[in-house]
């Protein structure tokens, strides 16, 4: 009988297998599709690591974050983060609030006119003052998913079972619980930890958690994102870039839009655009059909045209990708009668993910917690 046992082999869930296996315990992951794989939010090369948050817990846990990041890259050899530095603007973008942060915690940074920002970075167009810092970058996604899973296989404490739909999570009467799949079959551990993004919601009824604890919960909201990919102007006959691309977030009082450069599923050669919270909102994950609407098309030919004159605004490539997100934006994390629920969401999880694997094993071994912010509020 495997001692733990993970629900969702994306970000969060794979990070939870590594962080478990390296304390020499047994993991079962249990994933109903692939991991990472395109139904749910984990999939792709292309996710924004940045240190800039208006609160300062985050910022920190950032830089945590990073330790464990840089150990993921230093034990498998394998590059996960690619630098670029990263943009902020925009007069909703609480750029004081971000310098602060950045002054205390001592994030490298600089702050810049509109005018002075678009002498260094032409390719676009600034309504306020631009907020720069260097060390951001962007996460290959789905890569960092088969490294922190291989290394969780490596150490031989873990088996992954692939197009397992996990359907509910009983307790036993001797102790102990079981997870029952679509197909009848059962998995058992004495600790269950449910990492499974958008299928949450609807994972959540068939769950023997106590009422106080679901109660408490958050509402959790699940949106299709929509994503639209446009190639750069600037690249010469052997498709270099005259200048290198970061990433940004872009808040006015309009649109919020966040950007970065595509990375290796899209050949390299556009950046990838995107409304924060922009898509249709579902039931849970189950609702999805990956539809790109042409609404949106249009609204983010739209912005390119006005902030973006480095791209060609013609997107090459469009996907959808899912968000769970909370009222307040902020994570769950936080444990019940041996069952830990992960909800690593709002659509800015990706780049805390061995940090949330430490968070997720801790509760289910006993030997730490989360932080307050991130518990249920019983």
């Amino acid at each position: 009988m495997s001692e733990y046992i993970v629900i969702g082999a994306g970000l969060a869930g794979a990070a939870t297998a590594w962080a478990l296996t390296a304390r020499g315990e047994n993991v079962t992951v249990l994933e109903r599709h692939t991991p990472a794989n395109a139904r749910g939010s984990s999939h792709g090369s292309a996710r924004i690591f940045r240190y800039a948050y208006p609160d300062r817990l985050y910022t920190e846990l950032v830089l945590r974050a990073r330790s464990l990041w840089d150990e993921v890259e230093r034990v498998s050899e394998t590059t996960v983060i690619s630098p670029t530095g990263a943009l902020d603007h925009g007069e909703a973008r609480h750029m004081t609030r971000l310098i602060d942060v950045f002054d205390k915690v001592g994030v490298d940074h600089e702050v810049l006119s509109a005018s002075a920002a678009q002498g260094r970075w032409p390719q676009f167009t600034f309504d306020s003052e631009v907020l720069w810092h260097p060390d951001a970058g962007v996460i290959d996604s789905e890569l960092a998913v088969t490294t922190m899973l291989d290394l969780a296989l490596r150490s031989g404490r873990a088996r992954i079972l692939q197009n397992w739909e996990a359907t509910s999570v009983a307790r036993q009467a001797g102790g102990g619980l079981k997870v029952t799949s679509a197909m009848g079959e059962v998995v058992e551990g004495s600790r269950v930890i449910v990492a499974a993004g958008g299928w949450l919601p609807a994972l959540l009824t068939s769950i023997e958690l106590p009422i106080g604890f679901l109660a408490s919960l958050p509402k959790f909201e699940v949106r299709q994102e929509q994503a639209f990919h446009m190639p750069y102007r600037d690249v010469n006959e052997y498709g270099q870039l005259a200048r290198a691309w970061p990433t940004f977030i872009h808040k006015s009082n309009e649109l919020s839009a966040y950007g970065l450069p595509g990375g290796r599923d899209v050949d390299y050669r556009g950046q990838k655009l995107a409304q924060f919270n922009g898509g249709r909102v579902l039931g849970s994950a189950l609702d999805q059909d990956g539809c790109i609407t042409s609404e949106m098309r249009a609204r983010m030919v739209e912005y390119a045209n006005r902030y973006l004159p480095g791209l060609i605004p013609e997107p090459y490539a469009e996907t959808t990708c899912l968000f769970t997100n909370t009222p307040t934006e902020d994570f769950v994390i936080d444990e019940a009668d041996g069952i830990v629920v992960v909800s690593a969401c709002s659509g800015h999880g990706a780049k805390f993910a061995p940090l949330l694997g430490e968070f997720a094993a801790d509760l289910a071994t006993g030997s730490g917690t989360a932080p307050d912010q991130f518990h249920a509020k019983c």
